[in-house]
């Protein structure tokens, strides 16, 4: 008899964890991690850098490998400070680096999207796994906090305090339609601000091992001023679902007595996109989501067979929607309804966090069958899938935020799991 797909991807992800890692290079002074296919080659990528991080930290412990811990830690330590290498005076700080190019900002900020909000979780990450040991970060947390300011200050939204994208390029959830070829600074996306409640719990937590109290006070009440925000301009109390917010409305007619709308002023200060886009889950795994709500969405949506549930995990994008399309892209790179790992994933923590755990196991059952299948056949595991076969779709040899199946594995057979801040 066979081994089973967990066994399998248990040995194939141990053979190849040093598959990311690279070394100093250029301006790239610190070592690094990258998501492990020849395509990436030396690039170093934001969310991407650290859930590879996550994964990596799990094949250490599963496989009970000391030496791989302890080399871990200046790759993953340079992936944070090499980003924060790169700051600007504003906090802008690139999406991704080689070690000759970044991504621009220059004199065009206002036309570039910067680093997702998931620095402060990556660098609350390892200072967590790390038994609280933040001093490394000391001296580079003023950079942290310009970083996270430079969102609050530059990409919210006044009227509704939500945070919205500058640019539709380089969102890691590249043709999300509630963004892609949208106007600048108009997508309240969801995505966006459920990564930015993780990010300011991430950052007051690191003022607190840094024995910053009065910081970490500072965030945290923004944290919670965002999350009312979310709950009430993304939460869709007709159809039970997180969406993302259209911002790109008219500025009012304020003082003109003769202005079209003077009669008759709006009331509301964005408009809902009901897109059934997977990062409304989002709400669930970052806790923005009531219990009652939560409820809500698992049973509406996340158990739809004709949505988003799918033989290979979570469709990125709802099947009704018209936008849905499998086509492969790697530029932008397709969310519109191919299965990816990490959106496996961040839906899996979401039902783990709520309490869902039948629901959770089905999906780490699922996604262990996916990526079982594809090392059996292949050797290898691919960037994104089909949904109904699995069938892989693009990007032979990816590895990267993939290897959290390790994860899933071991929170099926009750195993110590390694969660992301």
């Amino acid at each position: 008899m066979g081994l089973s797909y967990s066994e399998q991807l248990r040995s194939f992800i141990a053979a190849n964890p040093r598959g990311m890692f690279r070394e100093p290079k250029g301006q790239l002074k610190h070592g690094f991690l990258v998501p492990g296919a020849a395509h990436y080659g030396d690039e170093l990528w934001d969310w991407d850098s650290w859930f590879a991080n996550v994964a990596l930290r799990q094949i250490a412990l599963s496989s009970q490998d000391a030496e791989l811990s302890e080399e871990l830690e200046g790759y993953e330590r340079g992936c944070v400070l090499n980003f924060l290498s790169k700051r600007d005076i504003r906090g802008w700080v690139p999406v991704m680096m080689t070690p000759t190019t970044q991504t621009p900002c220059g004199d065009d900020f206002e036309w570039r999207t910067m680093h997702k909000p998931c620095l402060a979780q990556h660098a609350a990450f390892i200072v967590k796994t790390g038994a609280g040991d933040a001093e490394w970060l000391r001296d580079h947390f003023s950079y942290l906090q310009a970083f996270v300011d430079c969102y609050l200050n530059h990409h919210r939204n006044k009227p509704t305090g939500l945070l919205f994208w500058i640019f539709d390029i380089g969102l890691g959830v590249d043709n999300d339609p509630c963004t892609w070829n949208r106007p600048p600074r108009s997508s309240g996306s969801i995505f966006l601000n459920c990564l930015m409640v993780q990010e300011l719990e991430a950052i007051a937590y690191l003022a607190d091992c840094l024995n910053l109290d009065e910081i970490a006070q500072h965030y945290r009440k923004d944290k919670q001023r965002l999350v009312s925000a979310i709950r009430e301009h993304c939460w869709d109390p007709w159809l039970g679902f997180y969406y993302s917010v259209d911002l790109n409305l008219k500025e009012p007619d304020a003082g003109n007595e003769w202005g079209p709308h003077y009669g008759m002023p709006s009331s509301y200060d964005c408009l809902i996109q009901r897109v059934g886009v997977w990062s409304g889950f989002l709400a669930m795994w970052s806790g923005v989501a009531t219990a009652e709500q939560a409820e809500r969405m698992v049973l509406v949506h996340y158990r739809n067979v004709d949505t988003f549930n799918c033989p290979s995990g979570i469709r990125t994008l709802s099947r009704l929607e018209k936008m849905y399309c499998l086509k492969a892209s790697g530029n932008p790179s397709s969310w519109l309804g191919p299965v990816w790992g990490i959106s496996n994933y961040l839906v899996f923590r979401g039902l783990v966090r709520y309490g869902y755990e039948s629901d959770a196991r089905e999906l780490a059952e699922r996604t262990i069958r996916l990526f079982g299948r594809d090392v059996e056949r292949f050797g290898a595991l691919h960037e994104y899938y089909q949904p109904e076969n699995g069938e892989p779709i693009l990007n032979r040899g990816f590895q990267n935020w993939n290897f959290l199946v390790l994860n899933m594995i071991e929170y099926l057979e009750e195993g110590e799991v390694i969660w992301e801040f």
